[in-house]
């Protein structure tokens, strides 16, 4: 029903919603619904009304002079409906009810709600638009409701391979319009400013009519004038707009020019012929029909050249066949040859004998890989090449030997580089865990050595039974000296237990030498225990006689429990010096630094504790000289002697010039580690990210090329060769990263590339440029071959572009289909239809992929278009040799034919069986079906 409304109320055009009309596209309120807010925003615009008014006035006087009568203002004119009603009569084809003949306005809006009822019925709902405002002059209601009038009736039934309304009519003027320079249609306003879209129009459908070469794209008021008043006097378009509004106008109205440009689609539409039909006309009228038994010795020799051609094209074919199954297996070796050794992960015992298997990892990359890479690639375009021809000349497609298809080579090519990625891994890993262990057993070595050093007469000194004779002094003393050694004995317990978990550590890494650490480390273990045991039962001896001890020199004490102490902290500090160290990063040598030198700035308070403990040895001996006191000649209650004291003073002195030394190297090398991970790091974010443009650029080359086929295939082979030329780049990473390598460098934070990314992408970006520069040769072939023109090349290039809606290179079923709707093949969704389509896509499509390749769509447009030898063509030509014969012998064929040819058909021709058959006789049928892959006629 019609939607009344106030008259004050916003007017919009047309309608926002509704039913499909007749065309199938969408209804006019589906293509409504599309209409940008700026576009309502700006409906009242001067120069647009003016525009709208012009052009509407005009189309609506297009249809009413068939009824003999027109318009002259249009919101003035349709205000008593009569006229409405009688331009939707003549548009429709339909009878409206009777209109009333009154003047008063009750009888003018019931003939605008007539006319506004018959559009809604036509599924249009009409939003604020109401009889009111038409019978009162409302222009801009009375403007949109003659283009909602033109939306329904003009352009929701134009459809354009399965696009409708506006989209169907702007691919329509796309599709027209694309072989014209300057003319590049997009919309319906900016594109049509200039009026070369609008020549362009008329010369692709009456040539004759507009010399298009000399427009001139700067001219656009000539060009305007010319287009719209040829249309006007030899195509019956009424001339709708002026050129001077359109080309003063920033943004001309896009429904003025929508209304203009679909006169020119309905006046050609009509004149248009199905290319299906036509291609069919053209395949009738190039079948060879057979020659007569008496063919003179010319279509004898049109026979034997024939002949002559088939048999050329399969010996060149065979060849290819051969050398493809010899490379593959060739190949193929070579990768059963390598994967067991990239497989053999046997580990060496020494880092030396890891690292020479590396080196022969890095001499596999650089020199034995590279060149299979190359045969790879180069085995691909050969089989892509052969497969071509094959096509071209109708033969069946090559089907290698078991074991030797490309996807075979590929398996085995992934196979390869799983191995190869797992056993650098695994050299990698094997050296660090060598390393790790060296380092483990050369600091279980010295640790073990120092416990062993020190524990040297420990068990015959606690087996000693001094005690028993000594004075009471002399007992005291012992129970001191002991509990100086049991806090001594304390302080090695975290050295032993360093020296089993090194063991430990060492055992769960399979250290080849492992027994001898494990001997070892169980001798310690065992002498700790015997340790720990005596010293306890001489503890209780010694204790057992404490009772009777009175009083024990206290300097000589005082002295024992501060030289004790500083004696250990000079050891831990002279093995702490003495430790063995590993880095990896500039961070951690750092820290090791950092914390060297905060032990260094202990060294004036332990020097001062030193000259301490001293002093009192020093006041010891003062008072027992000064006393008369006769001393045993050392201290009863330690054994570290002052001059133990100085001799560990001066060695921890030595070491830590030594310790220092051996830090900066470290931090020298880590800081020529860094450069190099640096270094690496610059060179690969540059050479990665240009890879993967690179990759970007030739998937948009392959769809965006324009200009003839060896252009583009001149164009790819020069940026093949800029590809080529920037492989120094890559030899220079190379570089960088044996150096890398070298210097057994595991991580780099300053990039995300790896060799191995970098190296992949590189192979990756050769192998697709090659099969890029492949794919454009096969089309030159199927060109050449079937004899396609340039421009057909183009044409097929941009139709199948137009489909490919996500770039992929392929066309799906559905997409596929609409290409072939659009050539003019009946492929509709009815039984015929879907026969035809199946039969089509079982030609294009053999292995069922459900894609359709750019190349699969020349073969079949080339097909559909041009002459090719069939088995038919050749069993006629073998007739005419043998004389209208259902068989030939072998002298006919050595007489017509070249001597390598006629000895090639000898040898494969079967021999004849037929009734007829004479000795000798041999089937040319059969052996004809056979060249082209036929089981019979």
């Amino acid at each position: 029903m019609v939607d009344y409304h106030a008259a004050n109320q916003s007017y919009q055009y047309g309608p926002s919603s509704g039913s499909n009309g007749a065309g199938g596209g969408g209804s006019v309120g589906d293509y409504m619904a599309q209409e940008d807010d700026w576009d309502r925003d700006l409906l009242l615009d001067p120069a647009w009304e003016k525009q709208q008014r012009k052009t509407f006035t005009a189309w609506c006087n297009s249809h009413l002079r068939k009824a003999g009568t027109q318009i002259e203002n249009i919101d003035e004119d349709f205000r008593d409906g009569l006229k409405l009603m009688l331009l939707l009569e003549v548009i429709s084809g339909e009878r409206l009810p009777k209109p009333e003949r009154g003047k008063m306005r009750v009888h003018k809006i019931n003939n605008v709600n007539k006319a506004l009822d018959f559009i809604a019925s036509k599924g249009v709902k009409l939003v604020s638009i109401g009889a009111e405002e038409i019978v009162d002059g409302n222009a801009k209601m009375t403007l949109g409701m003659i283009w909602t009038i033109i939306l329904r009736f003009a352009i929701q039934d134009i459809s354009v391979e399965e696009t409708s309304a506006k989209e169907g009519l702007l691919l329509w003027c796309q599709r027209k319009t694309a072989p014209y320079k300057n003319v590049n249609v997009q919309n319906f306003h900016i594109s049509w400013k200039d009026g070369l879209a609008f020549n362009a129009l008329i010369h692709r459908h009456r040539p004759e009519l507009i010399e298009y070469d000399k427009l001139r794209k700067d001219d656009p008021v000539t060009n305007l004038n010319n287009a719209f008043e040829v249309a006007e006097k030899y195509l019956d378009i009424p001339k709708m707009l002026d050129a001077e509004d359109i080309v003063n106008t920033a943004r001309p109205d896009e429904k003025a020019i929508m209304t203009y440009v679909s006169s020119f689609y309905h006046a050609f539409s009509g004149a248009q012929k199905a290319p299906g039909k036509a291609l069919g006309l053209l395949l009738l009228t190039q079948i060879v029909r057979p020659l007569s038994p008496a063919a003179p010795r010319t279509q004898a020799e049109t026979a034997a050249n024939r002949i002559c051609k088939v048999l050329a094209v399969n010996q060149e074919n065979e060849h290819l066949m051969e050398d493809y199954e010899r490379l593959a297996s060739d190949l193929l070796e070579w990768i059963r040859r390598t994967i067991p050794w990239l497989e053999d992960r046997v580990p060496q015992k020494t880092i030396q004998e890891m690292q020479q298997k590396l080196e022969d990892f890095r001499d596999y990359r650089r020199v034995h890989k590279p060149p299979k890479v190359q045969e790879k690639c180069q085995l691909e375009i050969n089989f892509n090449t052969l497969q071509t021809k094959l096509r071209l000349s109708n033969r069946p497609a090559f089907m290698p030997s078991e074991g030797r298809m490309v996807s075979d080579i590929n398996n085995g090519w992934q196979h390869l580089e799983q191995a190869e990625k797992g056993y650098e891994e695994w050299l990698l890993n094997e050296i660090r865990r060598l390393e790790r262990l060296d380092h483990l057993a050369e600091k279980f070595r010295q640790k073990a050595s120092i416990h062993e050093a020190w524990t040297d007469g420990k068990e015959v000194m606690l087996k000693h039974r001094d005690y028993e004779t000594a004075t009471l002094s002399d007992i005291k003393a012992l129970i001191r000296k002991h509990e100086a050694f049991e806090s001594d004995l304390a302080a090695h317990q975290d050295r032993v237990e360093q020296i089993a978990a090194i063991a430990q550590e060492l055992n769960e890494l399979d250290y080849y030498d492992s027994h001898n650490v494990n001997t070892r480390c169980q001798k310690i273990c065992d002498q700790w225990d015997a340790l720990g045991s005596l010293t306890h039962s001489r503890r209780e001896a010694l204790e057992k006689t404490e009772k009777q001890l009175e009083t024990i020199d206290q300097l000589h004490l005082e002295y024992a429990k501060r030289a004790a102490p500083f004696n250990n902290w000079m050891e831990s500090a002279m093995e702490d010096l003495q430790d063995m160290f590993i880095v990896h990063t500039i961070e951690e040598i750092e820290g090791l630094i950092s914390a060297h030198d905060q032990f260094k700035s202990t060294l004036p308070d332990a020097d001062r504790e030193r000259e301490a403990i001293l002093a009192i040895h020093k006041e010891a001996q003062r008072i027992a000289e000064s006393n008369h006191i006769k001393l045993s000649g050392s201290n009863p209650y330690t054994s570290v002697t002052p001059q133990i004291i100085n001799s560990k003073w001066e060695k921890v002195q030595q070491l830590v010039p030594k310790r220092d030394h051996a830090l900066l190297e470290e931090q020298r090398k880590q800081q020529s580690n860094e450069h190099l991970r640096r270094q690496f790091a610059s060179q690969a974010n540059i050479v990665g990210p240009w890879i993967q443009t690179k990759m970007e650029e030739i998937g948009r080359i392959s769809i965006e090329m324009n200009g003839t086929l060896e252009d583009q295939l001149s164009h790819l082979k020069q940026y093949e060769r800029s590809i080529v030329d920037y492989k120094p780049n890559l030899d220079l990473l190379e570089q960088q990263h044996q150096l890398i390598q070298e210097a057994l460098i595991f991580d780099n934070k300053h990039t995300n590339y790896t060799m191995e990314h970098i190296r992949v992408g590189w192979e990756q970006l050769l192998t697709t440029i090659a099969r890029t520069i492949n794919e454009v040769e096969n089309q030159i072939l199927t060109r050449d071959a079937k004899g396609i023109s340039q421009e057909q090349m183009q044409e097929f290039r941009a139709s199948f572009n137009h489909f490919d809606k996500d770039h992929g290179g392929a066309l799906g079923p559905e997409e596929f289909k609409a290409c072939l709707i659009s050539l003019g093949y009946d492929v509709e969704n009815d039984r015929q239809g879907d026969a035809e389509f199946n039969r089509i896509m079982s030609v294009v499509d053999p292995n069922h992929s459900g894609l359709v390749t750019f190349q699969a769509f020349i073969d079949f447009m080339s097909r559909e278009t041009t002459d090719t030898d069939t088995a038919d063509q050749v069993i006629a030509s073998f007739k005419v040799l043998a004389g209208d014969k259902n068989f030939i012998t072998a002298e006919e064929l050595r007489r017509e034919l070249p001597p390598d040819q006629a000895e090639y058909c000898i040898a494969r021709m079967a021999p004849y069986q037929g009734p007829d058959a004479v000795p000798g006789a041999l089937d040319y049928k059969s052996f004809s079906t056979a060249l082209y892959g036929e089981s019979d006629l």
